[in-house]
């Protein structure tokens, strides 16, 4: 031996795209590759990014594996150190070629720690080999998988198991499926977080109770997107309502609730339902005027498949097919993290419903980035939601009957009273 620790450094290009973005993918891969060599793993740390890339490392006995992705170049930096001479890392450069399925690569080879240059130092090693002995390795590996919701100044991030339940690239999105320690379950699309098991109430019961109570007598509901199923288990929870059409563009994001979200999904068979898997804009341009006493808009970001949920025909559309004392509640975006988003769309309600007749409700989801999220309404036939102190008693026992989590009285009052900022934001 003739240096301390032998380091290959690492460029893998051509590599599939998919591959480079899923952080399970990756983490197994590496693993795989440091066992391959005869590498003893101890732990992995690995990190997805929104919308994409992966940076993760495999500690090993013999020093590690670390790694960056760049799926949108097919790209990967990769850096593999080992020490002593058991463990060869050629072995593990082999392993990853195929793995991320690279056209091209590159490497360059360096020794590390040259005996020739160094002198060994005299120190106690059998007090040191005492107080190791609590800490050796148990011959099984933590893993710290890291799933991260982010744009370009900011994010939020999850530790999951590292197993993905459910992945499917369908023709609008990827679907997927992780369970989060702290959060369990979630659901992503396009690798942003759009619902989890526990905290999923604070969104869905605010984005249909509050309505509900405003207006008064709902029989007759259209939802677009909520594909998870949440929110039309929440207006189901009203006896008064007589039916809900639901309009999902994406059939795999139901299936996938179905099956690894059921208590989100489980409204799915009741027999008030009447469900679409179909583009919800093209339905709603094609709506009889008039239809519907409340229209809920359950969409993403506005991106992809959503982003034609932010247009000025859309939600014209939308206005025509409600009723003269109709209620729209739209996903309205955070004003602490998608600005132009927020602002767009409220401009362009007050452009269709009037200012006076345009409401902002502001509400906490702790997994959506900044925690600060929105619902932005257009209402048809002048209800306010402020003046609802008649219904305070309804509302409680309606409250304590359903077990709800998240809504109650002096919630829904108090979501309508927006911080200076953001009225400044709206020119409220």
């Amino acid at each position: 031996m003739s240096a301390l620790g032998n380091h290959i450094l690492v460029e893998f290009s051509g590599c599939e795209p998919e591959i480079m973005n899923g952080v399970s993918t990756i983490e197994n891969a590496m693993v795989e590759a440091a066992e391959s060599a005869g590498a003893t793993v101890i732990n992995s740390t690995f990190h997805h990014f929104s919308p994409y890339g992966v940076s993760g490392v495999v500690v090993i006995q013999e020093s590690h594996l670390a790694i960056h992705t760049w799926p949108e170049y097919g790209y990967a930096a990769v850096d593999l150190f080992t020490c002593g001479d058991q463990v060869d890392p050629w072995v593990s450069f082999d392993f990853l070629k195929e793995a991320f399925g690279a056209k091209n690569y590159s490497a360059l080879e360096l020794k590390r720690g040259a005996l020739k240059l160094l002198d060994r130092l005299d120190f106690d090693i059998n007090s040191i080999r005492s107080e190791a002995v609590g800490r050796e390795n148990p011959q099984r590996y933590t893993r710290n998988v890291w799933f991260t919701d982010k744009d370009d100044d900011q994010g939020l991030s999850l530790r999951y198991t590292g197993d993905v339940l459910f992945d499917q690239k369908t023709d609008f999105q990827r679907v997927k499926i992780l369970e989060s320690y702290r959060y369990g379950k979630m659901l992503a699309l396009d690798n942003m977080v759009m619902t989890t098991e526990k905290d999923e109430f604070h969104y869905h019961e605010m984005i249909s109770h509050p309505a509900i109570f405003t207006h008064g007598n709902i029989k007759n509901v259209l939802v677009i997107g909520g594909g998870d199923g949440g929110t039309v288990r929440e207006i189901l929870r009203h006896e008064g309502v007589e039916k809900v059409t639901m309009v999902e563009i994406d059939g795999a994001v139901i299936e996938a609730c179905k099956e690894h979200l059921p208590s989100i999904a489980s409204a799915f068979g009741n027999a008030k339902l009447d469900l679409h898997v179909a583009d919800g804009i093209e339905y709603v341009k094609n709506a009889a005027k008039g239809s519907y006493d409340l229209l809920i808009v359950d969409g993403s970001d506005p991106v992809g498949p959503a982003e034609g949920l932010f247009s000025t025909e859309f939600y014209q559309n939308c206005y025509d097919a409600l009723n003269d004392n109709g209620i729209l509640v739209a996903q309205g975006e955070s004003p602490k993290f998608n600005e132009g988003a927020f602002t767009m769309l409220n401009s362009t309600l007050k452009g269709i419903f009037g200012k006076e007749n345009v409401h902002t409700s502001l509400f906490y989801v702790p997994t959506y980035p900044t925690g600060m999220w929105s619902f932005q309404w257009g209402v048809k036939g002048g209800q306010n939601p402020f003046e609802i102190s008649e219904k305070a008693e309804t509302i409680e026992n309606f409250v304590d009957a359903k077990g709800l989590k998240y809504y109650n009285f002096h919630i829904h009052k108090a979501s309508f009273a927006l911080p200076n900022f953001v009225k400044k934001m709206l020119n409220e």
